[in-house]
């Protein structure tokens, strides 16, 4: 037996419109009540349903000043339709007064002799499409809806079966009204802008289908007629035969957003994202058909996904750089800034405005001021500027930025980047530094060297007793300015890495002796040597004996008022301990985390700025090409110990 075609009341169709997804709202009079409002529109506007029966201006007193209720009133008195897309609103949602935008329509919805009996308001929320300027096109439209029809059709309906009981006669006429309530909403139905699709719940056959669905899935209507759903959309069985059958067993409809699914559209695979309802219809509490509700929005999620990827390259590539971000807005004073923007400026929490321009060296607010108003004019900020951590530390930081303009041109904002430069800067420092030390220490021998070649150069046809003297003057300078190209040299290539070793096995005890008989020119001071025999190191004997005569004439140079300097050897856990002991006035303890840095030289009691202060940074280097270490113990008014280690060969 054929099962009858399935005719949905007028009271059940205007159930399943008033709790769809969709905003709809049908207004009545001239005062625009509220006659009927969907859950999603009383969701829109940020009431309850205590606003069904109200006028529009009563219901939302926040539109006064906008152009709605202008808008509802040519409706009314004209007769036409008004819609906008992108559309800003102002609402007052949980007392505040927020901005939204929306897609919407005012349709008049006329009687036979063409007057206004209604109007049908429907609206969707496209807030977020339209802050994130996302491109795509608008893939729905508002479901027409014939509210004011379904409610005529019940009211025809009523009084058809008020007839009824009164007269069988007029139970004929009650039948063509039904039957042309039916009509109006099919044809609701299939000039609806999102895709419908009404199946029966006992054999899951498609009982009606509008041209948006057939378009959505990519079938012609043949394909779906007389078929059931998942013999018609098959692709689709596996995942949501389930959740259908669900809501025919439970009754509890089943919404998603954002579906990712892959449809055979004509005959193409293809992969969709999809907004749909599965909508229980019931008859006497069972249900008896489902109606499915669906929008494609494949462009919105894509273009939303391709934005989210970008941001996310963009982070990456920031953190990648160890760059920090700032947004600065100018007229509130309101800084945003990102993690490593904080850590840069040596906060462990979020800076303020007042926060950054107070870390800012205060001799260089002048400057900040300065590179402000620039900024302000040319529309880019940049500016380098010394920091105060709380600590007390001075740090440098670049920064960089973009300034945006109202429509006045007046700055409002400026987004930006900062970057710590105190590195570079602290390079640049040692470059001036070293550039500045290596002039003057060799100004003086290449001063005295050139005197004396001048000297020799008069005599030269007629030497005289001061000719030997100047000879030795001018070798002095030369051994003068060769030492110190020679540090330049071994600093560049401990620089480049290319500090070379010749190793071979050495006698620690004879390396240390002969070292300091090559220093031992007079009987002023008393060079004492003391090491155990058999030590024997895997070493480069050149670059060791270095090291050695390096701190020796350090310890000479640097404590002239101790007579006796001392040169031991011991083992220890492995190494061979290195020692040089002076009685001399010992080293500022502030000093001596500095003393093997490149270019570094004391100054105090005791000791004189000369050389490069490259010394004890290649001894340092040479050490550490040996796999040992080296270090300085020193007590103000005792002496210093400078010593270093060398790996021992296995005995």
């Amino acid at each position: 037996m054929n099962n009858p075609p399935l005719n949905l009341t007028d009271e059940q169709v205007l159930n399943v419109l008033v709790q769809t997804n969709q905003a709809i709202a049908i207004h009545v009079t001239d005062q625009f009540i509220i006659q009927y409002a969907s859950d999603a529109m009383i969701a829109v506007w940020g009431k309850d349903r205590s606003v069904i029966g109200l006028p529009l201006e009563k219901a939302l007193p926040e539109l006064e000043g906008q152009p709605f209720i202008g808008m509802f009133g040519r409706v009314w008195h004209e007769g036409i339709t008004i819609s906008g897309k992108d559309t800003a609103a102002v609402l007052n949602i949980d007392g505040e007064l927020k901005t939204f935008y929306f897609d919407f329509e005012y349709r008049p919805i006329k009687n036979e002799a063409g007057e206004v009996y209604c109007i049908l308001h429907t609206a969707t929320d496209i807030t977020e499409r339209y802050l994130s300027q996302q491109r795509e096109r608008v893939l729905q439209e508002e479901m027409l809806a014939a509210n004011e029809e379904l409610s005529a059709a019940n009211e025809e309906l009523n009084l058809a079966n008020e007839e009824l009981m009164q007269s069988q006669a007029s139970l004929q006429a009650s039948n063509m009204a039904l039957l042309e309530s039916d009509a109006r909403f099919r044809s609701l139905v299939e000039q609806a802008p999102i895709g419908i699709c009404i199946i029966r719940a006992h054999d899951l056959l498609i009982h009606d289908v509008n041209d948006t669905y057939l378009e959505l899935v990519g079938r012609d209507r043949h394909e779906l007629e007389n078929r059931t759903i998942w013999e018609a959309i098959s692709e689709a069985a596996d995942a949501y035969a389930p959740v259908m059958q669900k809501v025919i067993d439970t009754g509890v409809e089943y919404t998603a957003t954002e579906t990712e699914l892959v449809l055979i559209r004509r005959g193409v695979p293809e992969t969709v994202f999809i907004d749909f309802v599965y909508m229980p219809i019931k008859s006497n509490g069972v249900v008896d058909s489902i109606m499915v509700l669906v929008i494609e929005v494949t462009d919105k999620v894509l273009a939303r996904q391709a934005v989210e990827e970008m941001e996310e390259r963009a982070r990456l590539a920031i953190e990648a750089a160890e760059t920090g971000t700032y947004d600065l807005d100018i007229k509130k004073g309101k800084l945003l800034s990102s993690p490593r923007f904080n850590a840069i400026l040596g906060f462990d929490h979020p800076a303020s405005w007042a926060e950054f321009i107070e870390a800012v060296h205060p001799e260089d607010q002048e400057k900040r001021l300065e590179a402000r108003k620039i900024a302000f004019q040319t529309g880019k900020m940049f500016n380098e500027t010394r920091v105060l951590y709380k600590d007390g530390s001075v740090h440098w930081i670049r920064v960089n930025g973009q300034v945006y303009y109202d429509a006045e041109g007046s700055p409002e904002r400026v987004l930006g980047t900062v970057i710590d430069i105190t590195d570079y800067k602290r390079l640049q420092q040692q470059k001036d530094d070293f550039i500045s030390i290596a002039s003057h220490e060799l100004k003086t021998p290449i001063t005295s060297l050139k005197a004396a070649l001048q000297m020799l150069d008069r005599v030269k046809n007629n030497p005289s007793a001061q000719t030997p003297r100047l000879i030795d003057q001018a070798m002095r300078s030369m051994e003068k300015i060769s030492a110190l190209v020679d540090d330049l040299l071994n600093v560049s290539r401990a620089n480049e890495s290319q500090l070379k070793l010749n190793k071979k096995k050495i006698d620690v005890a004879n390396l240390i002796e002969n070292s300091c008989n090559s220093i031992r020119v007079d009987d002023k001071y008393n060079i004492t040597t003391h090491s155990p025999d058999a030590l024997m190191v895997d070493a480069d004997e050149h670059a060791i004996d270095q090291v050695l005569v390096n701190l020796v004439s350090n310890a000479i140079k640097y404590a002239p008022g101790s007579p006796e300097i001392k040169v031991t050897a011991e083992e220890e856990q492995g190494y061979v301990k290195i020692s040089v002991h002076d009685s001399g006035p010992g080293i500022p303890p502030d000093k001596i985390p500095h003393l093997f840095e490149r270019y570094y030289q004391v100054n105090g009691t005791g000791y004189k700025s000369t050389g490069l202060g490259l010394g004890l940074y290649i001894c340092s280097e040479i050490v550490k090409k040996h796999n040992g270490q080296i270090g300085v113990k020193s007590m103000l008014g005792v002496g210093s110990t400078f010593y270093f280690t060398l790996p021992l060969l296995s005995r």
